[in-house]
């Protein structure tokens, strides 16, 4: 019985892809006249921008990510709460099971993109970017959350869209749901749990 749920953020509880990569892509045509294809980027879902940027030969960081940022408010308009998120955030903190974030957004972006839609109010830990020295996949997101929020690995359960996400978990000893909803390449990852719609996890808290 799990009695801590911990989110990925991008591809879980919001859909961001389309703001994310179409962002980027203006990003590399307008900054640096770089032309890349979308489904070419789309490597850059679930790790940070200080990850993600090098690999396309971008050396200025934090100019490039806070450049990236920019864009994103232009593809605001594109990004939404997946169907069932909410109401499923608020039945689990009806039944008083704790629930948080790990995620590869920094602070800044998690108060620019996310909070907006009003979900924190159901989650009271969270874990970004900046706080943990390593990134998904590696485990210290997940190994810094079980640290703050006091629970334990073997209750708790990770829900995410990416192998990032998968690795993370596995190597911090948490079993793992991958949210079908958000996740393009479902049969590349070794879930314990496939979630086909939010609502799928009630069934594994009963």
């Amino acid at each position: 019985m799990y009695n801590s749920i911990i989110y990925d953020v991008d591809g879980t509880l919001i859909d961001t892809e389309q703001a994310v990569l179409g962002s980027l892509q203006q990003m590399l045509i307008n900054d640096y006249g770089i032309t890349v294809e979308k489904q070419e980027l789309s490597f850059v879902l679930g790790i940070p921008g200080a990850i993600a940027l090098p690999k396309l030969g971008i050396l200025n960081i934090e100019e490039a990510n806070d450049r990236w940022n920019e864009y994103m408010k232009d593809f605001y308009s594109t990004m939404s709460v997946f169907d069932g998120i909410s109401q499923l955030l608020k039945t689990l903190r009806q039944r008083n099971v704790a629930q948080g974030i790990v995620t590869s957004k920094t602070g800044e972006e998690l108060r620019d993109d996310f909070m907006p839609f009003g979900l924190m109010e159901y989650l009271t830990y969270k874990v970004c970017a900046e706080d943990t020295e390593q990134h998904k996949p590696h485990p210290e997101p997940l190994l810094k959350y079980m640290e703050i929020s006091g629970t334990d690995p073997k209750k708790s359960i990770y829900i995410g869209d990416t192998i990032y996400d998968c690795e993370c978990a596995r190597d911090a000893g948490v079993d793992f749901a991958l949210a079908l909803w958000g996740c393009k390449n479902h049969e590349a990852i070794p879930a314990k749990y496939k979630l086909s719609r939010p609502e799928n996890l009630l069934e594994l808290l009963t």
